[in-house]
């Protein structure tokens, strides 16, 4: 006897029906991490672009305040999220009392931990989509393995058998394996780009990161420069004299 797809649901068990539904669940639920995580990178890449754009002129003139304001209007830049909470943490700390560790040093350390949460926020939702590529195939065995036995159990149990008594129950089982590789496949296809597309961009804030605490530790050089050296550095440069402004602005 043939059936289609409409006719094996039709006469699908308790338990097919149940795995069915599950499977269906998690091709949903990939669905939505795949489409959520896209619109993400996609929002953080397009504001990181702007912010940039915005931040780089800001850095070149040690406009500090003025970047963790743009900071503060970027939520969707991880870039923005990752240097205007180190300028934060810089500002803070050279306005504050001076103590064992530097500025520089402190907002190395906050940007290591800023760091892990925007790692932590970049992956969200992964683990589903691993999940799910690797759960899938095995739920729809159990789904087919139930299957089988319940078709055996009824030839046992009417007291006949062959090819055309268990050919119904078997296609119905094996509808559940195929709907379940058919769930896990796309998952891992899913999982496999959106974390190349997550390690780009982390790559990217590394980066970021890196030349941040160069201009940091390049300005912090500067004004121990001018702190050791004021009678050379008085002389009206104009550049000498941004950077020394510059590096004096958290003890005015």
């Amino acid at each position: 006897m043939n059936f289609n797809l409409k006719e094996i649901y039709a006469h699908m068990g308790v338990f097919a029906l149940g795995i069915a539904w599950t499977l269906i669940a998690f091709a949903v639920a990939s669905l939505a991490v795949f489409f959520e995580r896209l619109f993400v990178y996609f929002r953080s890449r397009a504001a990181s672009r702007q912010f940039a754009g915005r931040a780089g002129p800001l850095l070149a003139q040690q406009q500090h305040d003025a970047l963790v304001k743009e900071a503060d209007g970027s939520k969707s830049s991880h870039l923005a999220m990752m240097l205007g909470g180190g300028m934060k943490t810089f500002l803070a700390k050279s306005r504050a009392p001076a103590g064992k560790l530097g500025a520089v040093e402190l907002t190395r350390r906050d940007l290591v931990r800023i760091n892990e949460r925007i790692t932590a926020d970049v992956r969200r939702g992964m683990s589903v989509l691993a999940t799910v590529g690797s759960v899938a195939p095995f739920v729809g065995l159990l789904g087919t393995v139930v299957g089988i036995i319940e078709a055996f159990a009824g030839i046992a149990k009417e007291g006949s058998g062959g090819l055309g008594a268990v050919s119904a129950g078997i296609a119905e089982a094996l509808v559940v394996t195929a709907l379940g590789l058919l769930v896990a496949i796309p998952a891992v296809l899913m999982f496999n780009f959106l974390s190349t597309r997550a390690d780009a961009l982390l790559l990217s804030l590394e980066q970021a990161r890196s030349e941040f605490m160069d201009h940091l530790e390049d300005m912090a050089g500067d004004k121990r420069a001018v702190a050791a050296h004021p009678a050379s550095h008085s002389s009206g440069s104009d550049v000498v004299s941004t950077r020394t402004e510059a590096g004096d602005v958290g003890h005015a």
